[in-house]
């Protein structure tokens, strides 16, 4: 039920249950300044959006020029920095800039590609309640703003996340629920077409995802239905701009025509007229065509610069048309493929040394190297955001520098596309990691793409799985991926699947849609398109062809690596976990860190222990490593009546004797059983430092561990003369700790960089 309210200020208010939880969307009180502006609430969940569309035209431009941001404010969640120095947002983070690429790549195609009036839409993070994922509701924000605008755009889109539980579907999961389901898509689209994907999932078989993303069509349906019940009842107009084609003078006009025909007539010829293998022959062939079109205007009169002008206009439009067409009409591709080839496949291990793990993988020219470094579980990346705070123990990292497709141009900070690809390759493995338990690393991969010419992010999807296997990490599976395009007309009357898209095949009415998984399912998802959307018999062509695809690639991956290494590189270091009593924490940790700190220091390693008692070791020199393990074991251990040990004396009192039993722990030796006769005073018996052999005769109540020398024949020598012979009597009470405390650590420890370890981050 659909319902529009009207206040004193001029708010309206328009609501519709969607999925059992109410949305509202608000127009009319805030950011009134702004073309457009909104607030959107999904449960407690509020999003700010806001539209603007300049005036005037950005000159020179060629391409529209749209904007996407979404700002996080820490203040929705009730959050403070934890940065000593720095308390204010600063640059977006990672979970911010890549919502805002699955928005940008939502509602992009839906735009007048023509206009050159620059767009800025800018989602801004009021409230989240913890519950409602605020990226849904912020790509539902950003299509309602818009549609009531008055920008030419033509939507409205509607988007919904899906998850999977048990084998059931799931719409707009709530963070708990999550956690615990297999599969977490978004779909964005229209009515009847999808036009973004993005999805990270536990190998999920290809029909399993396309179930999945028809009925998250379907659920998305009340979200449409309420926009354009917004536009009605504002009465919003959209105004088609007129794009008004530049005045030609009479010799600019000569050489368009000029140039449209002799283009239409001599396109095919050149560049087909044989197989152009790869991207710098079909690079020289664009070329020769811009060069012989040039020549012609030329030899008809034209002047130089109007030649040069009129062939760079229509030629790289028309050079794209022309391969659409040889695609529909006839089947061909210009590199010689059939519509379903992959290009050439290498791949290899271990090609650099001293790294923990390397791996290089090639198709075609898209050509990536990708690098593996273990380290403790300390080493993991702290995650402070709107989703709370915790730690990521698996990183990778994409590089894309100007040479890998043959440019010099200076190198600069991270763009939002290196973010967008690495974490895509991320979530590819994340499914095949194993636990912290059996492998309590952090691993952080480093992908760097040597050369580019189509999909590089699953170039580094790939040659993660072969770094990662070569280093020794226990992945379950291989994972491989690959890119899938799509050739179209206008009215996408006529289109065609392609895998493994290149160069010139990456033109208007195309797609990109990216796949990643095992043997066994889809473990990635991520779809944009150069159409107003995608049916469902392009889908599942292009599920299944990548499926194809991915199987064959995997087949390669395996020829050169089968499985993971079964060691490590002797340059990684090496981690060993354990569990311990939980009790027993505080005394590894010893008053103020002091115990846990010599051990780091003594042996050379760092020491994570968690609240349930696991500890991690993590070390490069392996005899120190299996020191440190002994050490915090000796102390962890729980004694028992008539263990014997040999043991430095510590400490003196009248009444007996302290002997270290193992490090950091020790008992006493009451003065009357330090030997078979009365002993006056225990100084004039032994001394700090000496050595005797000690067994445990009880431990009382208060776990104070009770020692004897007698009946132990190691003592003999001390006993041979007498020594310390004389009568009297003794008492006193005694602490079995000689520092008087056996230390006030907490549950949880961090030392040699450690930290707790919470499981973090969402895709």
């Amino acid at each position: 039920m659909v319902k529009l309210e009207k206040t004193m200020n001029k708010e309206q208010v328009f609501s519709c249950d969607w999925l059992g939880r109410t949305l509202t969307i608000k127009t009319g009180k805030l950011a009134l300044q702004a073309t457009a502006a909104i607030t959107v609430q999904y449960g407690e969940t509020v999003i700010l959006a806001t539209a603007v569309e300049e005036k005037e035209a950005k000159e020179g431009g060629d391409f529209f020029p749209l904007m996407v941001d979404l700002e996080e404010r820490l203040y929705a969640a009730g959050m403070i920095k934890g940065s000593q120095w720095i308390k204010r947002e600063g640059r977006p983070s990672d979970e911010a800039v890549l919502s805002g690429r699955m928005i940008d790549r939502s509602i992009r195609p839906l735009f007048n590609q023509e206009s050159r009036n620059p767009v800025q839409v800018v989602m801004t993070v009021f409230a989240v309640d913890k519950e409602n994922d605020h990226d849904i509701v912020c790509l539902v924000a950003a299509s309602a703003v818009l549609a009531i605008s008055g920008i030419e755009w033509n939507g409205p889109i509607g988007g919904i996340r899906v998850g999977l539980i048990n084998d059931n579907f799931v719409f707009n999961p709530t963070y708990k629920e999550q956690a615990e389901s297999s599969l977490d898509l978004i779909v964005a689209g229209t009515v009847k077409k999808a036009i973004m994907i993005e999805a990270g999932a536990n190998e999920v078989p290809e029909e399993k995802m396309e179930e999945a993303i028809k009925q998250g069509m379907k659920e998305m349906q009340p979200i449409i239905k309420l926009i354009e019940k917004m536009q009605k009842d504002l009465g919003v107009k959209i105004e088609k701009k007129e794009i008004k084609p530049i005045e030609l003078d009479e010799e600019t006009t000569k050489a368009s025509t000029l140039t449209e025909a002799w283009l239409n007539k001599n396109i095919n010829g050149i560049l087909f007229d044989k197989t152009y293998y790869t991207k710098n022959e079909r690079k020289a062939a664009v070329k020769v065509i811009k060069e012989k079109c040039q020549e012609y205007l030329i030899e008809q009169g034209v002047e130089k610069i109007s030649a040069k002008t009129a062939t760079y206009a229509f030629a790289e439009k028309m050079i794209e048309a022309e391969v659409t067409r040889a695609i529909l009409d006839e089947k061909k591709r210009v590199d010689g493929r059939k519509l379903d080839e992959i290009r050439n496949l290498t791949a290899e291990v271990g090609l650099i040394p001293r790294t923990h793990g390397n791996g290089l993988f090639s198709r075609g020219e898209t050509q990536v190297m990708s690098f593996v470094t273990l380290g403790a579980a300390s080493l993991s990346q702290s995650l402070e955001g709107l989703e709370g705070t915790g730690d990521k123990r698996y990183m990778h990292h994409y590089n894309f520098a100007a040479f890998c497709v043959g440019e010099a141009r200076p190198a600069r900070s991270l763009g939002r596309r290196e973010i967008g690809h690495g974490a895509l390759a991320e979530k590819a493995l994340i499914p095949v990691l194993p636990s912290k338990e059996d492998f309590p690393y952090t691993i952080r991969v480093v992908s760097e793409t040597l050369g580019s010419n189509g999909s590089s992010s699953m170039g580094a999807t790939c040659g993660s799985t072969l770094a990662l296997m070569d280093a020794g990490v226990p992945i379950k599976k291989p994972v491989a991926g690959i890119a899938m395009g799509l050739a179209s007309n206008k009215d996408m009357s006529k289109w065609e699947v392609l895998t493994d898209i290149q160069d010139l095949e990456d033109g208007d009415g195309g797609m990109d849609f990216k796949i990643t998984g095992t043997k066994d399912g889809i473990t990635a998802i991520q779809l944009d398109t150069k159409t107003d959307g995608l049916n469902e018999e392009i889908i599942n062509k292009a599920l299944v062809g990548g499926k194809k695809a991915r199987l064959q690639i995997l087949e390669v991956i395996a020829g050169a690596i089968a499985e993971p290494r079964k060691e490590l590189s002797q340059y990684a270091p090496k981690i060993t976990s354990f569990h311990i009593n939980p009790e027993k924490i505080r005394e590894v940790i010893g008053q103020g860190g002091k115990v846990i700190n010599q051990i780091i220091a003594a042996c050379d390693v760092s020491i994570d222990i968690e609240d349930d008692g696991l500890v991690m070791v993590c070390g490069v020199d392996p005899e120190k490593t299996e020191q440190a393990i002994k050490w915090v074991k000796d102390i962890a251990r729980d004694f028992e009546a008539g263990e014997v040990f040999t043991g430095k004396v510590v400490r003196m009192l009248d009444f007996g004797v302290f002997v270290e039993l193992l490090p950091g722990r020790d008992g006493m030796v009451h003065v009357s059983e330090l030997a078979p006769y009365r002993i006056g005073n225990p100084s004039q018996f032994v001394k700090e430092g000496d050595a005797v052999t000690v067994k445990i005769k009880e431990i009382d109540e208060k776990g104070r561990v009770n020692l004897t020398m007698k009946g132990l024949v190691e003592n003999e020598p001390l006993w041979k003369d007498e020594k310390g012979k004389e009568t009297g009597s003794f008492g006193g009470g005694f602490n079995n700790d000689r520092n008087g405390d056996r230390g006030n650590g907490a549950g949880r420890s961090r030392f040699g960089g450690s930290r707790p370890n919470h499981s973090g981050g969402r895709r």
